[in-house]
């Protein structure tokens, strides 16, 4: 019996799925069902030289060298002490306020954003640092522990961002405009959260006290050693924003000032050898997923998939704003069981073509997505952020952390529908750099 070229798409997807299900790594996966793909479409011999030449084309690939500086910033940043300096002067600016210190987190994690490109780093720092004082502050840990888990999804948005920078290799989208354009949604994300704070802990006090005793004087001492976080956000959103570097080369200006700062707070060099080793690893573990599904990206392309189904979605009787929405539930399901790099390389070679035919921004599609990504990792069961929280908070169960983010979660649902009803947001300011 033979099959059509799109009916072997598909059956590739399920298989893809199926092999993710039972555990096999996404990249594995992804490799796998590729290259059979391939074969059964253009022949053995041409499927496999096909997806040999993927890997080492898309590592050539000049773009994908972003992606270890924006790493290495963040893992610098954590070394050179930049997250305890942030932390402090967020605790003396917002402490007075109901939940100021909840507060005062979610400004610190959006400025450690500023110099961090991945969410689980931002978890585990602050859980480090910010939730010990919150529990000593007689803070409730289901409001400590959930605080961190959201704000860390904000280096999602807030460059440098590696999911944004997957989502602008996978699409072939401008990585500098989807940078540029990640900073209003992530500083209007930390103001939503901020205000459901200092609401809930309004009306229930005991949930997180107020912190005083901090003049004027000793808030403005603490903002001096903040200094890296604000140069490495002139860096690398000027030099994008005016087309003064390529994202590679604002990202290794980043990465060179974070290091001039450790070296000079004292930086040993086994912190510097262990920085550097985990920045390899991690990138490492993201280019092989990339190998891996983009391998399976060139099957779907060659099946003709991908535009069938953007023909059959385009030609429904509905709205664009319904398919729009059914692909925000798409992705709120897939996120309880994928993390987002998997996620959008398993995703957009499909839904990509859909968003284009019905009208919808890239780039504005690309922090929506970015923004569902964020919701996804705090969501069970998997909840990738919230396990983070708990691997350096194991006196904090679970279930607890998960209880703690569920107002965070309603917080971003408010946010998505503000970026859907007004995409402008979004847009304006890449429209200006124009």
């Amino acid at each position: 019996m033979e099959f059509g070229p799109v009916t072997i798409g598909c059956i590739g997807v399920v298989a893809l799925l199926a092999l993710c299900f039972v555990g096999v790594r996404f990249a594995f996966a992804g490799a796998i069902v590729g290259t059979v793909g391939l074969m059964a479409l253009i022949g053995v011999d041409a499927g496999i030289r096909t997806a040999g030449i993927v890997p080492y084309a898309s590592g050539a690939n000049y773009t994908l060298s972003v992606l270890p500086m924006f790493i290495l910033i963040g893992y610098l940043a954590y070394y050179a002490g930049i997250t305890q300096s942030a932390f402090e002067a967020a605790r003396r600016w917002f402490g007075w306020l109901p939940g100021g210190l909840a507060t005062g987190t979610v400004f610190a994690v959006a400025g450690f954003s500023a110099v961090s490109g991945a969410s689980s780093a931002a978890a585990a720092v602050f859980a480090k640092v910010a939730i010990p004082e919150m529990l000593r502050a007689k803070y409730d840990k289901k409001l400590a522990a959930g605080v961190c888990a959201a704000g860390a999804t904000l280096d999602s948005l807030i460059p440098p961002s590696t999911l944004l920078v997957v989502y602008g290799i996978v699409t072939e989208q401008s990585i500098g405009k989807l940078l540029v354009a990640g900073f209003v949604p992530g500083i209007v994300s930390a103001f939503v959260y901020a205000i459901i704070i200092t609401w809930r802990c309004w009306r229930q006090p005991e949930l997180g006290p107020r912190i005083t005793g901090y003049n004027w004087g000793q808030r403005f001492e603490s903002l001096p050693s903040t200094t890296p976080i604000f140069l490495v956000i002139l860096i690398i959103f000027f030099s994008m924003y005016f087309g003064w570097a390529t994202p590679t080369e604002a990202g290794a200006l980043g990465a060179f000032s974070v290091f001039a700062f450790a070296l000079r707070n004292g930086i040993k060099r086994g912190e510097l050898r262990q920085c550097l080793l985990d920045s390899a690893k991690l990138t490492v573990m993201i280019f092989t997923v990339i190998w891996g599904v983009l391998i399976f990206v060139r099957f779907l392309g060659f099946s003709g998939m991908p535009e069938e189904v953007s023909r059959l979605v385009t030609d429904l009787p509905v709205p664009p704003l319904v398919v729009l929405l059914a692909i925000y539930l798409l992705y709120f399901v897939l996120g309880t069981v994928l993390e987002g790099i998997g996620m959008f390389l398993l995703t957009l070679p499909v839904i990509f073509p859909v968003i284009k035919a019905l009208g919808y921004d890239p780039i504005w599609f690309g922090i929506v997505l970015v923004k569902l990504s964020g919701i996804a990792s705090l969501s069970p069961p998997v909840g990738l952020v919230v396990f983070v929280v708990n691997g350096v908070r194991p006196d904090i169960s679970v279930r607890d952390i998960f209880r703690g983010v569920w107002p965070f979660i309603f917080a971003d649902i408010i946010t998505l529908g503000v970026l859907t009803a007004f995409p402008e947001i979004v847009t304006f300011i890449v429209e200006i750099s124009d």
